[in-house]
C-alpha cells in the first residue's frame, strides 16, 4: 500500500510495519497508546515515556544525533521521524535504506492528521481515530472552560543563553491560544523560535512569563532573571511536553491547561 506523510512523501509498504523505530518523544509514546508493544524495536534517548519502553527498548541516538549502526542492526521496516525534530541530512540519509514517514506539525490539526494517518499504516485505524475523538471532545471542554474577560499577554521561553520564545506558526502558539493566552511573540514580525533581548521583552511587557521545563529545564532558580527584565509579570513555570507534546499526551493536556488558567485566575491576572 501507498501511504503519505505530512511532507507530502510517498512510502510504498508491501505489508503492515512490524519493525518500527521512533525518532520523536511524542509519537514513541502515541506508539505505545495504540498498542504497538513489540512492534516497535527502536526509540531515541529522549523517548522518555512511557518508561517501561524507556528501560526496555533499543536507543538509536538522539533525535538528531542518529546512530545509523544501530538502526541497521535493528533492521526497521518503518521510521518515524519530524520535520522539525529531526536533522533533514541525517533524515534524508536514513531515506536511501528505509521507508521513512515524517510528520510536520504547527496546530492541533496537523496533529490529528498525524495521529490518524499512523494509524492508519500501522493497522491501528480504529485506535487512532477513537483517540482523535477523545482529544477533540477534551479540547472543546477546554474553550468552554477557558473563556477569559480580557487579553491575556504571555510570553513562553524554551531555552536561556540565549533567550529563546516560542513565536508564531508553533504548535506551543496554538496550545497558548487553545488554553486562553495571547503570545506576545505571534507576530509575523517575529522567527518561530525568536532569540529575545532583554529589551524586545521589556518592550513587549508580557503579564505572565512562561518557563517550560523543556528543551530548557528551566526551574524556580531562574525566575528572577525574568523578573529583573519584567518586574509586575508573575513567572511561571509549565509543564513542557503538555504544550509541545502532539501525540496521545494531548488527552491530558486541556486538563493541564484548564489548571495553569485557573492558576492565573487566583494570581490576580485576569
Amino acid at each position: 500500500m501507498i501511504f503519505i506523510d505530512q511532507m507530502a512523501n510517498e512510502l510504498n509498504l508491501a505489508v503492515t510495519p512490524k519493525r518500527i523505530i521512533s525518532l520523536v518523544p511524542s509519537q514513541t509514546e502515541l506508539l505505545f497508546d495504540l498498542g504497538l508493544r513489540d512492534e516497535v524495536v527502536g526509540i531515541t534517548k529522549f523517548c522518555i515515556h512511557p518508561n517501561e519502553w524507556f528501560l526496555s527498548k533499543a536507543k538509536v541516538g538522539g533525535t538528531k544525533t542518529i546512530d545509523f549502526e544501530k538502526i541497521k542492526q535493528l533492521g526497521p521496516d518503518l521510521i518515524i521521524g519530524n520535520k522539525e525534530e529531526n536533522d533533514q541530512k541525517q533524515i534524508e540519509e536514513l531515506m536511501k535504506h528505509y521507508p521513512v514517514w515524517m510528520s510536520d506539525i504547527n496546530t492541533l490539526k496537523h496533529a490529528f492528521d498525524m495521529i490518524t494517518r499512523i494509524g492508519m499504516m500501522v493497522d491501528k485505524n480504529f485506535e487512532a481515530i477513537n483517540l482523535k475523538l477523545k482529544i477533540e471532545a477534551e479540547f472543546k471542554n477546554l474553550e468552554l472552560r477557558s473563556q477569559p474577560t480580557k487579553i491575556i499577554n504571555v510570553a513562553y521561553f524554551i531555552w536561556r543563553n540565549p533567550i529563546m520564545a516560542a513565536g508564531n506558526n508553533t504548535f506551543i502558539n496554538e496550545m497558548l491560544q487553545k488554553s486562553g493566552f495571547q503570545n506576545v511573540f505571534a507576530s509575523v514580525d517575529y522567527d518561530r523560535y525568536p532569540i529575545v533581548s532583554s529589551e524586545q521583552l521589556k518592550h513587549l511587557n508580557p503579564q505572565i512569563i512562561f518557563l517550560s521545563s523543556e528543551p530548557y529545564p528551566f526551574q524556580e532558580k531562574h525566575f528572577q532573571e525574568f523578573k529583573l527584565i519584567c518586574p509586575n509579570a508573575k513567572v511561571i513555570l509549565v509543564d513542557g511536553e503538555m504544550f509541545s507534546w502532539y501525540g496521545s499526551r494531548l488527552l491530558q493536556a486541556p486538563q493541564y491547561f484548564s489548571q495553569l488558567f485557573e492558576e492565573t485566575e487566583k494570581k490576580g491576572i485576569m
